[in-house]
């Protein structure tokens, strides 16, 4: 599974651009928020990506923050979101701004993005409003409702709780506190056994 990539961008397209790590060239697709986060081509970047794997291919799919990755896939969960879909409406709304549209029920916000009708709209809405808590008043939280504290593994230890089956806030809110305990220099693989033992308790 690759999570994230570091290197250079080498290219980029209206739907994609290619990554240069170590003289390999990966090429992930990304919304057009993403892309223009990344800045100019040769310039190093970091991308966070969730890797497709179909019967006949593999892809990956690229985002600017973690947030907009988990975002991903819990739209992707949707039934009649596919890969297109998600990246449209990420490319429409930040995940802040999806946050509040979920959790305030209103879908023609979401129905700005390209692909998606009323009825897709209200769907999203309605599978999406219990998993992702209270809408935030403010400030770049995304699937969660409590902010992460700064360290270089919080984002991804919190991807790989809600992996596990924990909800949002459950997941970050265990998170949080383990990288309260550990500090901000723990290794991904304490950060997430430790959020583990949180979660339990």
């Amino acid at each position: 599974m690759i999570a994230k990539l570091k290197g250079r961008l080498d290219s980029s397209g209206i739907d994609h651009a290619i990554i240069d790590v170590g003289g390999v060239g990966y090429l992930v697709g990304a919304s057009s928020r993403t892309l223009a986060a990344l800045g100019p081509v040769g310039e190093a970047v970091t991308i966070h990506t969730e890797m497709l794997v179909a019967a006949d291919s593999i892809r990956l799919v690229g985002f600017a923050r973690a947030e907009e990755r988990d975002w991903y896939r819990l739209l992707t969960h949707v039934q009649g979101v596919g890969s297109r879909v998600a990246l449209a409406i990420l490319s429409a709304l930040e995940p802040l701004e999806l946050h509040r549209a979920v959790a305030a029920g209103d879908k023609a916000m979401i129905a700005r993005a390209n692909g998606v009708g009323p009825k897709l709209a209200q769907r999203i809405v309605n599978e999406l409003k219990d998993k992702i808590g209270t809408a935030p008043a403010g400030g770049p939280i995304g699937v969660g409702v409590v902010a992460l504290p700064p360290g270089d593994h919080s984002a991804d230890a919190l991807s790989a709780l809600q992996n596990l089956g924990f909800k949002p806030h459950e997941a970050s809110v265990a998170v949080a506190a383990a990288v309260d305990e550990l500090g901000d220099a723990a290794s991904l693989d304490a950060l997430v056994r430790m959020a583990l033992r949180k979660a339990a308790k």
